[in-house]
C-alpha cells in the first residue's frame, strides 16, 4: 500500500508535536506548564450550553444539517456583522462554517489549480500554505516584519508573480505576531487584488479579542472589499467554543459559491443543535461578558510580558489576541529557546520557525491557561535569565 506523494511534503503539523513533547515531559514525571496551544480555557457560557441542551433534544436536528447551514443562522452571522461592523451582507453572502480552519483549508479547493500561486504571509497559521499544497499550488511568502508593523510590504511581489497569483491571504489581528491591520492597509490590498486580478481571504478569528481599548476593523468593511475578497470568522477564541466547531465565511457571492460547492462535496455541515449554540452566542451573549472575558486574558498578557522581559526576551505588550510574541536574545534560536524553558523549567512555548522562516528568532506563549498555572510557570521565570550565548 502506498500513501499519496502530498502527504511526504507535509510538515509535521506544529501542534501536535507540541502536544507530543508535552506528554514525553510528562511521562517523565515532570510538571509542564503549557504556553503552547491557543485553546481557551474558560468554559462556555452557560447559556450557550443550555441552547444546545434544548436544542439536541429536537428530532429534526439529528437529522444530517444543510451544508450552507441553517437560514436562520445566516441571518444570525449578517446581522451581527450588520451591528459590529455596519456591513450588510445578503443570503448568498455568508456561509457556517464546521470552525474557520475548515473554510481555510477548503478554499484554496476553489481557487487555486495546480501551479496557481498563492501569496502567504510569513510567518502564518500553517493551514494557509497546506491548502495551497493539496490543491496543487504554489506559495510566494509575504515576509512579517517587526519594522513594518508585521504588515507585508505588496511592492516587494514581483509583477510577474502578481500577475500569476490566484489569492492573497492576510489575517488580523494577527497570529502568531499580534499584528493590526488598518483601514488603509486593507485599502491597499483591494487596489492591489483589483489590480491583478486576485481573490483576498482575510482570517479574522481574533478580531474580538482585544485589549487597552482597541477596537479591530473587518476587511468587508472597507468600499470594494466585496467586489475581490471573502472574511473567515470563527466563535472559538470569542465565546470559548473551540470544541464547537463554529465559524462562518462571508463576502463575495462567487466566493461564497465556490465554497459552498465544495463544502457539499466534502461535508455535511454543523449540526444543527450546535448551530443553535452558535445563534444564542451571537444573539444573546452581552457585550459586558465578552468585555469580562477579554479582561482575563489582559491580565495574563501583563503579567507574561512583565516576566518575559526581565528574563532579557523582547515581549511588546500585544493589543489583540490570545499570544505574546516575543523576541529572543541575540544568539538564540526560537528552537533553542523553547528547548531551554522545557528542559530547564518544564515550561512550554511555540517556536517562532514552526510559523514559517520568518517566524525564526521569535517565541509564542498562549494566554489560555488558567490563572494559577500561568503564574507557576511565571514563578519558576522569574529571577532566571537566559544565559549568553558564547
Amino acid at each position: 500500500m502506498q500513501l499519496a506523494n502530498r502527504l511526504d511534503k507535509l510538515p509535521p503539523y506544529l501542534f501536535l508535536e507540541i502536544s507530543r513533547k508535552i506528554a514525553e515531559k510528562r511521562a517523565q514525571g515532570a510538571d509542564v506548564v503549557s504556553f503552547g496551544i491557543g485553546d481557551p480555557d474558560i468554559p462556555t457560557p452557560q447559556h450557550i450550553l443550555d441552547e444546545l441542551t434544548k436544542t439536541a433534544q429536537d428530532a429534526p436536528n439529528h437529522r444530517y444539517p444543510e451544508s450552507d447551514g441553517l437560514p436562520e443562522m445566516r441571518k444570525s452571522i449578517g446581522d451581527w456583522y450588520k451591528r459590529r461592523f455596519d456591513v450588510t451582507l445578503g443570503d448568498k453572502e455568508i456561509v457556517p462554517l464546521i470552525g474557520a480552519k475548515e473554510g481555510i483549508a477548503h478554499m484554496s479547493l476553489c481557487l487555486i489549480d495546480p501551479g496557481d500561486i498563492a501569496l502567504i504571509p510569513d510567518p502564518a497559521y500553517p493551514v494557509y500554505a497546506v491548502g495551497t499544497m493539496f490543491a496543487g499550488g504554489e506559495t510566494h511568502l509575504m515576509p512579517l516584519t517587526e519594522e513594518r508593523g508585521w504588515l507585508p510590504d505588496l511592492s516587494a511581489i514581483p509583477a510577474a508573480v502578481a500577475d500569476k497569483a490566484k489569492v492573497m491571504w492576510i489575517n488580523y489581528p494577527n497570529n502568531p505576531t499580534g499584528g493590526l491591520a488598518t483601514l488603509e492597509f486593507f485599502e491597499e490590498v483591494i487596489a492591489f487584488a483589483k489590480k491583478h486580478d486576485i481573490a483576498v481571504c482575510h482570517d479574522a478569528a481574533y478580531s474580538e479579542v482585544t485589549f487597552d481599548g482597541y477596537v479591530a476593523p473587518s476587511f468587508m468593511q472597507v468600499p470594494g472589499a466585496m467586489d475581490v475578497g471573502i472574511e473567515f470568522h470563527s466563535l472559538s477564541k470569542t465565546y470559548n467554543m473551540t470544541g464547537w466547531r463554529v465559524g462562518s465565511a462571508v463576502g463575495n457571492q462567487q466566493l461564497i459559491d465556490g465554497l459552498v460547492r465544495v463544502k457539499s462535496n466534502i461535508d455535511s455541515g454543523i449540526s444543527n443543535a450546535v448551530q443553535y449554540m452558535g445563534i444564542e452566542a451571537l444573539e444573546n451573549t452581552p457585550q459586558e461578558w465578552v468585555d469580562a472575558n477579554n479582561d482575563i486574558y489582559r491580565r495574563r498578557r501583563d503579567r507574561v510580558v512583565e516576566v518575559l522581559n526581565a528574563i532579557g526576551l523582547d515581549a511588546p505588550t500585544p493589543k489583540s489576541g490570545l499570544y505574546v510574541w516575543a523576541r529572543c536574545p541575540e544568539g538564540w534560536t526560537s528552537a533553542a529557546v523553547a528547548t531551554e524553558l522545557l528542559d530547564k523549567h518544564a515550561v512550554v512555548v511555540t517556536p517562532g520557525r514552526g510559523y514559517g522562516a520568518a517566524g525564526e528568532g521569535y517565541i509564542r506563549l498562549s494566554l489560555t491557561t488558567p490563572d494559577d498555572r500561568v503564574e507557576e510557570g511565571l514563578r519558576r521565570l522569574e529571577g532566571w535569565r537566559l544565559p549568553e550565548k558564547p
